[in-house]
């Protein structure tokens, strides 16, 4: 194994703590998973049958983009995992890590016909950036993969309607931020709805703007890659069990 993978897998253990953490969980359903560099198209994804309290470094799962298990392992893994993120990971490059949930305020918002609107603070940083894609049932057929693909275009984020949420990032810390930013939005939404006043809309030219201002501080940020949250979270879930460094 080299220290690149080895690094990768620490990451990962620690982003499956993270959102145990933030209650991103759903029995021991949904996946992370991270490319390894190389010409194999090989990545990690979690053991099916371990909670993400129990997902360590050394019991991550090395698949081929087939989904084949390369490495040793008392694990198997979830065929509907690797229906969804096996397709994202082989059609898009930048797609080095991809987070599926089933969260409360997610499934929520994709139950909605109208989706995520763009009339919170965070939904607006996220405006024109969300795509979708219809629900076709349990993920287990890989008919919906060219499907998905398709509904998902160039976009990182992205809603399953009647299901949940998708992201991407170019790197661990870029995918949790992107989690966070979405199921934040979400979040909000509900919250707003809950109340059953009128709502507040935002004028498109603010959200343009708003847009605009995001790709411009996203490209500025590119090389600091989202670090400092991922590692500001990575000490809170070491601080409160390193046992996912193992």
């Amino acid at each position: 194994m080299t220290n690149e993978e080895q690094g990768l897998r620490v990451q990962l253990a620690a982003l499956y703590r993270i959102f145990d953490h933030m209650g991103w969980t759903d029995l021991i359903g949904n996946h992370i998973t991270v490319k390894i560099p190389g010409d194999e198209e090989h990545f990690l994804i979690n053991p099916y049958g371990l909670h993400y309290s129990e997902v360590k470094a050394s019991n991550l799962i090395k698949v081929d983009i087939d989904g084949n298990i390369i490495d040793e392992t008392e694990y198997r893994i979830n065929p509907a995992g690797m229906v969804i993120h096996s397709a994202v990971h082989a059609a898009n490059e930048n797609a080095h890590c991809v987070a599926h949930t089933h969260t409360d305020a997610g499934m929520a918002v994709a139950g909605l016909k109208c989706g995520l609107r763009s009339d919170n603070f965070y939904s607006a940083i996220l405006y024109d950036r969300v795509a979708y894609h219809e629900f076709e049932g349990i993920t287990v057929v890989d008919g919906e993969k060219e499907r998905l693909v398709k509904s998902m275009g160039d976009k990182e984020y992205l809603i399953l309607r009647n299901h949940g949420l998708l992201v991407t990032g170019a790197s661990i810390p870029t995918t949790f931020l992107n989690m966070w930013l979405i199921q934040r939005a979400c979040e909000v939404q509900v919250a707003t709805d809950s109340t059953g006043l009128a709502k507040n809309p935002i004028a498109e030219d603010v959200l343009k703007n708003t847009a605009a201002l995001t790709r411009k501080f996203t490209e500025a940020a590119k090389n600091t890659d989202h670090s400092l949250e991922f590692k500001a979270m990575f000490r809170m879930v070491a601080k409160k069990d390193p046992s996912f460094k193992d």
